[in-house]
C-alpha cells in the first residue's frame, strides 16, 4: 500500500481587476475502498469560506466566492493518501439512471469512424476483453502529444488530429465503449509511477472506468495501455471532462484570464516528480460590467 503526498496548485491570472468570482472545485479525492485519505489541506487566496455538497456523480464539490477586487486566485491543495491495488469490495448494483447516463455515446459528426474501428473488435460478449482491445487500439493508433489539443477540443477534432493528451485519449475510448453498449465513465485524477516511463506521470491525469457486473467499476488507462494500478489516484468521475473539471467558475469584470497548473508527487523514498502546465484558455474577453473601488487602483500603484 504505497503512500503519496500530492500538491496541486491552480492559479488564475486576470489582466484587469475582477470581482464576485465564484468557483466550483473538484479537488477532493473520490471516496472509494482503494483510497485512504490521510489528510488534505486546501489554501485559497483570501481564505474564503467553502461550502460542500455531493454532486450527481458522487463527487465532493467545494464552492467559494471572492467578492473583493483581485487579479489572482491561487488554489493550493495538499493531499497525503494511501492507495491499494486490488481492494475487496461489497458489490452494489449500478442505478439504472446512471447506467443510462454512462452508456449513451456522444452525438458526433465522425461517428462512422468509430463504427469502422469497432467492427475490427473480437467477436465476444466479454466486456473486459472488449475494453482491453479498445484500450490497446487507442494506445496504438492515437498519438500522445502535448500542445495539439486543448480543453475545448471536440471528439471530431481528436479523430481528425489523431491524438492528444490523456483527456483526449480517454474521450475516444469512452466513445468506442459506449458505442459497443458498454457502460463506462471518465475519471480525473493523478498518476504516480515514480519515473518508470509512464505517460502523464507527476501530473493531472485522466482514464476510464468500465462497469463489469461481476466486479463493479474497473479502471483502464488508454494513455499507458494498462489496467489501473496503485499508482492512480482518483479525484472525480462523470460522463466526460466537463463533469470532472478540477476548477470552474465565473466572475464579473472586463478581463482575460490565464490558467496555470502545478502538480508535485512525493514518494515514500523521498523522490519528488513535478509538472507545470500553462492551460490554453479561450481568449474572448469577458465583458461583464463591475464596479471596482478607486482605492483598489490606489493600492496597486503604491505597491509598484
Amino acid at each position: 500500500m504505497p503512500t503519496y503526498t500530492i500538491q496541486h496548485i491552480t492559479e488564475y491570472h486576470y489582466d484587469a481587476p475582477v470581482i464576485d468570482c465564484t468557483n466550483l472545485v473538484k479537488i477532493y479525492p473520490y471516496q472509494s475502498d482503494d483510497q485512504n485519505i490521510i489528510s488534505q489541506d486546501v489554501i485559497i487566496t483570501g481564505d474564503p469560506s467553502i461550502n460542500f455538497y455531493i454532486d450527481y456523480w458522487g463527487n465532493r464539490v467545494g464552492v467559494f466566492t471572492i467578492t473583493e477586487p483581485h487579479q489572482l486566485i491561487k488554489i493550493d491543495s495538499r493531499i497525503t493518501v494511501n492507495k491499494e491495488n486490488n481492494p475487496k469490495k461489497l458489490m452494489l448494483p449500478l442505478p439504472k439512471i446512471l447506467r443510462l447516463d454512462y452508456t449513451l455515446p456522444e452525438h458526433i459528426v465522425s461517428q462512422d469512424k468509430i463504427l469502422e474501428i469497432i467492427r475490427k473488435a473480437p467477436a465476444t460478449d466479454d466486456k473486459k476483453q472488449l475494453a482491453a482491445w479498445c484500450n490497446e487500439y487507442v494506445y496504438n493508433n492515437f498519438k500522445y502529444k502535448k500542445g495539439i489539443t486543448d480543453a475545448y477540443t471536440t471528439l471530431d477534432d481528436i479523430l481528425k488530429i489523431g491524438g492528444g493528451v490523456c483527456q483526449d485519449l480517454a474521450h475516444i475510448l469512452i466513445q468506442m465503449l459506449r458505442t459497443m453498449g458498454i457502460t463506462c465513465r471518465y475519471v480525473s485524477g493523478y498518476i504516480c509511477p515514480n519515473k518508470n516511463g509512464m505517460r502523464g506521470q507527476g501530473a493531472t491525469h485522466a482514464w476510464v472506468e468500465v462497469w463489469l457486473d461481476e466486479y463493479g467499476w474497473y479502471g483502464i488507462d488508454p494513455t499507458n495501455n494498462i489496467w489501473v494500478t496503485d499508482t492512480h489516484i482518483k479525484l472525480s468521475v462523470g460522463r466526460n471532462f466537463n463533469d470532472c473539471s478540477p476548477v470552474s467558475g465565473t466572475f464579473k469584470g472586463i478581463a482575460n484570464q490565464n490558467l496555470s497548473i502545478y502538480v508535485s508527487v512525493g514518494y515514500e523514498d523521498g523522490h519528488v516528480i513535478e509538472d507545470t502546465n500553462e492551460v490554453v484558455m479561450q481568449q474572448e474577453r469577458v465583458l461583464i460590467p463591475a464596479i471596482i473601488p478607486k482605492k483598489y487602483f490606489e493600492q496597486q500603484q503604491q505597491q509598484q
